[in-house]
């Protein structure tokens, strides 16, 4: 027998007999050990009267000092009365501590205090740090806290004064005025910047001269230029020279390098001779030499096989008409002549041809009769043939002025009968040669033509329609095990059907989320299944759709919350009381719901830890064991993929005091990942490492479904991890 199974037996035989012990009747005048009954946080001490022994519960706890003494909330009296001005109070087993608000620090200069020094919380004057403010930012101390403004030629950006730069963005940004606006008749000579504080500098256009007045403008702090006082003056030339019988073309300005166009006046042409004159830098007109003369045409040109339309005007503009004459029509080609300022009238391009219409258009089921002739004015006589009948009104076609036959309205229908009738199916419209058939009320349309035509014969060409009864081609269609879909497939003929899967799904905690995929599914069977990879605790909309029978069918479903997967840790022993554990973990999709929860077991003999107790899952329940404490909890969301944690820092995690472990103990470190929605909650538990001390009895209650009853007593031996699953809503 090993020594760790001799130590077990020894314990069990000290249970037992203790067990006897306490069956035997006590002795008669026993005396009773005052100090043997007092709680472990109570120590022993004389009775101010001399008459013995009493338990009096220790600093910090409160109770009768033998069956219980609790921890004492000393924060529930307010942190101002305990823990002084600007400060939080942090109650502990059996203590507390102070810390201070944000914007003041201890004067002890230490992160966790206790007031019974004299520490007191103090302002923190944020303006000692240079540029807290930013570029062009002022700071102002105050108690608890500061703010900022901006300096002379700055704004703030993003917001007012007084302003934070850690809230909301703002910022001071250096006033710019933008591009200066040149005074009127001025350029833009030179600028040092359009910042506070910028110069710019102008001068007259061309054709401008100074005066008078400043010709520079400066950026305010308000961000506007100030304005320039030049005033400049245009050099000007005053009226252009006249010339007989011409018109001008100007701009309406005198100015230097301003031109006038002289055009010869309507009914005269050019002569020859300069027709531009320019305003110089001296203010005199060029002189310009143009000459104009009256122009005249004489009578306009003729045109064969046309008549033309004329007033009898000669002068330069005039016009003549020409047009066709019956019997022709305008091929191509302009019908105007004008009288040009060269005193000759331009040549009109009409040609005109005679009228063709050319071959009469024929009609089914007639015979033409026609001379030939396909000028205006001819005519075709059509006739229906044998076993036909016109029913039309009209059966003459004339030869039009447009060079087309005009349409008769003779129509050559045969004689067939009674409308053809065809099964499970009803005539939507019909005339004496075509008839239009579709299928009855609960039929469907399965190939073939749906018109039945008269034929030349008299007969009907019937139609080869076919109407069967409806059925969805997809029928029954059910999501089996949350994540298979089943139904039954309705065909028309033994054809295989190519199906398309479509789901979508949402989160109602992570509206961001989107979760989309399609399958494809070619099968000739009658009943059919197709499993997804749908994410666990998803609303999903899921569509099949038939390709062929153009039929699509909707079902909805919402899966269910599955076991958060466990991080990868390796089982270490460590004998360090600030010990620094790592993981590797893999982001999911639950991510956003989970939270890491770290929990310290004191070891004492047996070690007993439940995954699934509903005080572990719940941080405002009271632990079973008072010894056993969560350390911290994490949000998995703000994880990256490989953490390091060091327990005992000191810290507080999610709302959890991370506190020192105490030196000489031994300790379990178990990590417990939880997935929480609602009513619903998943979590699953791993062994993460052992502090100090040698090998202990671990007890491990809500194994995995797959662990043996076996399992639930376990010895550590070595780097070993041990990893649990609890379902449990």
């Amino acid at each position: 027998m090993n020594g760790r199974n001799r130590r077990m037996s020894t314990m069990v035989m000290n249970v037992f007999l203790l067990l006897v012990l306490s069956a035997v009747p006590a002795c008669s005048q026993a005396v009773l050990d005052v100090c043997a009954t007092c709680h472990p946080n109570a120590t022993c001490e004389d009775k101010s009267d001399g008459s013995g022994k009493v338990c009096n519960c220790n600093y910090g706890f409160v109770g009768n000092g033998r069956t219980h003494c609790q921890d004492k909330d000393e924060c529930q009296i307010g942190a101002s009365k305990i823990c002084g001005q600007h400060t939080t109070c942090h109650n502990t087993y059996g203590s507390y501590y102070c810390t201070c608000l944000s914007g003041y620090s201890p004067s002890n200069n230490m992160a966790v205090f206790i007031p019974n020094d004299g520490t007191h919380c103090q302002d923190i004057d944020e303006c000692r740090i240079t540029g807290l403010c930013g570029e062009g930012g002022q700071c102002r101390n105050l108690e608890g806290s500061f703010d900022c403004s901006c300096q002379v030629g700055y704004r703030v950006h993003s917001g007012a004064e007084p302003f934070r730069p850690q809230r909301g963005g703002a910022f001071c940004k250096v006033v710019d005025c933008g591009p200066p606006v040149p005074v009127e008749d001025s350029v833009l000579l030179s600028i040092t910047a359009t910042t506070y504080g910028g110069v710019a500098r102008f001068g007259c256009e061309e054709g401008f001269v100074w005066r008078r007045g400043d010709n520079s403008s400066v950026c305010g702090a308000d961000g506007s230029w100030s304005e320039a006082s030049l005033v400049c003056e245009e050099i000007l030339c005053g009226n252009p020279p006249l010339i007989e019988f011409t018109e001008q073309v100007r701009s309406g300005t005198s100015s230097p390098g301003s031109r006038v166009l002289y055009l010869c006046a309507e009914g005269f042409h050019s002569n020859g001779g300069h027709n531009v004159s320019i305003c110089g830098k001296n203010g005199q007109w060029t002189s310009p030499t143009l000459s104009c003369q009256e122009t005249q045409c004489g009578d306009p040109p003729v045109a064969p096989h046309t008549v033309q339309v004329w007033d009898g005007s000669v002068t330069s503009g005039s016009t003549a008409a020409y047009y066709c004459n019956p019997g022709f029509y305008h091929h191509e080609g302009s019908n105007v002549s004008v009288c040009a300022d060269d005193g000759y009238w331009t040549v009109p391009g009409i040609l005109c041809k005679e009228v063709d219409c050319g071959e009469p258009t024929p009609i089914p089921h007639a015979v033409v009769e026609w001379d030939n002739i396909s000028t205006v004015g001819s005519e075709v006589v059509y006739r229906c043939d044998r076993g036909f009948v016109n029913v039309g009104e009209g059966n003459v076609s004339v030869c039009t002025a447009s060079g087309g036959w005009d349409t008769p309205s003779l129509s050559c229908q045969a004689k067939c009968g009674p409308v053809p009738f065809l099964a499970h199916s009803e005539v939507v419209w019909h005339n004496r040669s075509v008839v239009i058939h579709r299928c009855a009320a609960g039929y469907h349309s399965w190939r073939g033509v749906n018109a039945s035509v008269c034929g030349g014969s008299g007969r009907w060409l019937r139609a080869t329609l076919k109407c069967v009864e409806i059925k969805p081609p997809i029928n029954q269609l059910t999501l089996h095990n949350g994540n298979c879909l089943k139904w039954k497939a309705e065909k028309y003929e033994e054809d295989t059907e190519l199906y398309k899967v479509v789901y979508l799904g949402s989160r109602d905690y992570q509206k961001s989320f989107l979760d989309k995929g399609q399958r494809l599914l070619s099968s000739r069977d009658d009943r059919l299944i197709i499993c997804l990879l749908l994410l666990p605790l998803t609303n999903y909309s899921i569509s099949v759709t038939a390709a062929a029978a153009r039929f699509t069918a909707t079902v909805t479903a919402n899966t269910s919350l599955t076991v958060p997967p466990a991080p990868v840790v390796h089982y270490t022993e460590l004998e360090t009381p600030v010990p620094t554990l790592r993981l590797k973990r893999s982001p999911d999709t639950l991510d956003p719901i989970s939270f890491y929860q770290i929990f310290v077991l004191p070891v004492e003999e047996l070690v007993v830890f439940d995954c699934s107790s509903p005080a572990s899952l719940d941080p405002s329940s009271r632990a079973e064991s008072p010894a056993e404490y969560m350390t911290a909890q994490l949000g998995v969301e703000t994880l990256g993929t490989e953490v390091n944690f060091t327990v005992g820092d000191g810290v507080l995690y999610g709302g959890f005091y991370n506190a020192p472990l105490q030196s000489g103990n031994t300790y379990f470190i178990v990590l417990r990942v939880v997935s929480r929605w609602k009513t619903m909650s998943r979590s699953c538990c791993v062994l993460w490492a052992k502090v100090a001390g040698t090998s202990y009895l671990l007890k491990v209650s809500s194994l995995c479904a797959a662990a043996s009853v076996a399992a639930v007593a376990m010895v550590l031996l070595g780097a070993y991890s041990l990893t649990w699953c609890v379902n449990r809503t």
